[in-house]
């Protein structure tokens, strides 16, 4: 396929938060509620539409565990956009979004887009409500979602939403630093992003 732009996106989060579900759920369209956890990294490729742009996205799964923490960091370089995602029926995996947060500031690029997802929002025994989730996402100025992969709200919306972004802090660039994000460089304008 041809495309206008390829962009890196990461996927993180703590283990058992739904990444893999998301992502699946996001590029095939389906859902397992029984899969084996993620060792390392996976990836999946799926070109979208976004304001008449052809988008090959380049989506990375981390694995949540802290053992694998090491070789995350490896892919927070070069990543345009990334999926902080919490599972609302742990608010473990709530609290540590700010350690994840951490990561992101001391390994990603200063303007990479960040979204905020709640997943899991269809299960009713919620431990962390949409306002927290809210509070924290404009605390650090991000975007906020609540999304569930079993029933596929809000997924395609991150995606999009994400991507948009993402094409809208990279509108300014020159056509040589356009072909340098096809290639899923860094970018070098050190502008702050979303």
């Amino acid at each position: 396929h041809k495309y206008d732009y390829l962009f890196k996106l990461l996927i993180i989060g703590e283990s058992g938060v739904g990444k893999t579900c998301l992502l699946l759920r996001f590029t095939d369209d389906s859902f397992t509620a029984n899969h084996l956890t993620t060792i390392g990294i996976d990836f999946k490729i799926k070109i979208i539409t976004v304001e008449s742009k052809l988008i090959k996205l380049q989506i990375w799964d981390t694995a949540g565990q802290e053992r694998f923490r090491t070789i995350t960091k490896t892919y927070y370089k070069g990543a345009h956009g990334i999926i902080l995602t919490y599972d609302v029926t742990d608010s473990y995996s709530f609290k540590n979004i700010r350690n994840w947060i951490k990561q992101i500031e001391a390994n990603a690029q200063t303007n990479v887009c960040k979204v905020l997802i709640g997943n899991k929002c269809d299960k009713p025994d919620r431990k962390v409500t949409e306002d927290e989730g809210r509070k924290l996402a404009e605390e650090f100025n991000m975007s906020f979602f609540e999304t569930s992969a079993k029933t596929n709200q809000n997924v395609n919306e991150v995606f999009n939403f994400l991507t948009a972004e993402i094409l809208k802090t990279n509108a300014g660039k020159t056509q040589a630093q356009g072909e340098h994000l096809k290639k899923g460089g860094d970018s070098k304008d050190g502008k702050k992003g979303c």
